[in-house]
């Protein structure tokens, strides 16, 4: 499981499944994660055999990055994940808005008591 662990991970897996994306395609596809966080997750995947890094010299060096045969394994799980999503999201959505309202309650409460 660890390999999979981190906020995006499976958004970069979903991302490279249809093939090798370059760095700066992948900041587009996930544009929410941070630069650092991003590399570091990339390196993480590589470091455990889900991603291949692959330079490609040059005047301006290239850096692709593809799923491995080990990282192609891990879709079946990642479209389980993805479907449980769909199916669940009216959920999700409700008990994310349950706990806000229950944060802007005990907000308010340390509020009045200061």
């Amino acid at each position: 499981m660890d390999v999979i662990e981190g906020k995006w991970k499976p958004i970069i897996l979903f991302a490279l499944k249809g093939g090798p994306r370059r760095f700066g395609e992948l900041r587009r596809e996930v544009p929410e994660a941070a630069q650092k966080v991003l590399t570091e997750q990339l390196r993480e995947m590589e470091a455990d055999g889900i991603l291949a890094r692959k330079v490609k010299a040059g005047k301006a060096p290239e850096v692709q990055y593809s799923l491995t045969s080990y990282g192609r394994t891990l879709m079946p799980i990642l479209r389980a994940m993805a479907e449980w999503g769909r199916r669940h999201r009216s959920v999700v959505l409700y008990r994310g808005e349950e706990m806000e309202s229950m944060k802007c309650s005990v907000d308010r409460v340390e509020d009045e008591g200061q």
